[in-house]
């Protein structure tokens, strides 16, 4: 199963407007606390505010460009281990055909339920838990298959050739699963809308001190923060959202596959 983070209960769209809501409000509040305490003070308040919030706007840059690295940068793994395991799979299915016949009909049987399996999760994510159960089960038979073949000849470089090419197709399927549950910590999303937040209250502050309430610019900051973050919680999601993995060349090596004989 996939690891799920709060963030994956809340559809993408919903998740921007809470987050354009969210900023507003924290530079409204700020805003507002500016007024309060200049209604309460007696002096004019000429503490270094500009310099305090720009260092705060400074570690929320930061905070952004981290947190976006590491979606990126998992996102490049995903597609790459795709590739990885769409070759592996060709290569497999073309070795087959150096064993004997009996366990060769079989083991490209095999093959192709598998390479099926994986290019019709991308159309049903939901049936992903029911498509690695039997993913491990068809693992196991193809073994068997060159568990026969090894014992027939343990000797054959051909054979030595098919049992390392699916030795490769089950190590790159491990490590697509174990990617796929590394998401980025609710702990690295709470202190991202953690400080947000301050960095808006700041802006905020800011403007009801110097008595200039412009709703254009806060709502233009809204809007662009709010990008970024709904840009990083969907490169984040595995199959979800509208920045996916293409799945083509799995399609097409099922579609290949599909229309060989034996």
């Amino acid at each position: 199963m996939l690891t799920k983070t709060w963030l994956d209960y809340i559809p993408l769209w919903l998740l921007f407007a809470a987050t354009v809501l969210l900023v507003l409000a924290a530079i409204e509040g700020g805003s507002h606390l500016a007024s309060f305490r200049k209604r309460l003070s007696e002096k004019t308040i000429d503490a270094p505010i500009g310099s305090v919030v720009g260092g705060i706007l400074g570690l929320l840059g930061f905070l952004l460009a981290f947190t976006f690295g590491i979606a990126a940068s998992r996102f490049d793994s995903r597609r790459e281990l795709l590739l990885n395991e769409v070759n592996a799979l060709a290569t497999c299915y073309l070795r087959a055909g150096l064993v004997p016949n009996e366990e060769r009909l079989e083991t490209r049987k095999l093959l192709r339920e598998y390479v099926h399996l994986r290019a019709e999760v991308a159309k049903q994510p939901q049936a992903l838990s029911q498509v690695l159960t039997r993913s491990d089960t068809l693992h196991d038979q193809l073994w068997a298959q060159a568990i026969l073949v090894a014992r027939k000849d343990s000797s054959s470089e051909m054979h030595a050739l098919f049992i390392d090419s699916l030795n490769e197709v089950i190590d790159f399927h491990t490590k697509r699963v174990v990617v796929s549950q590394y998401r980025i910590p609710d702990v690295i999303w709470m202190a991202l809308y953690g400080v947000s937040i301050l960095s808006m209250v700041g802006v905020g502050y800011q403007f009801g001190l110097a008595g200039t309430r412009d709703v254009a610019i806060s709502f233009c900051l809204a809007l662009a923060f709010s990008i970024v973050i709904v840009l990083i919680a969907d490169l984040d999601r595995v199959y979800e959202g509208t920045l996916q993995v293409s799945q083509q060349p799995m399609i097409e090596l099922d579609r290949k596959l599909g229309a060989t004989a034996n």
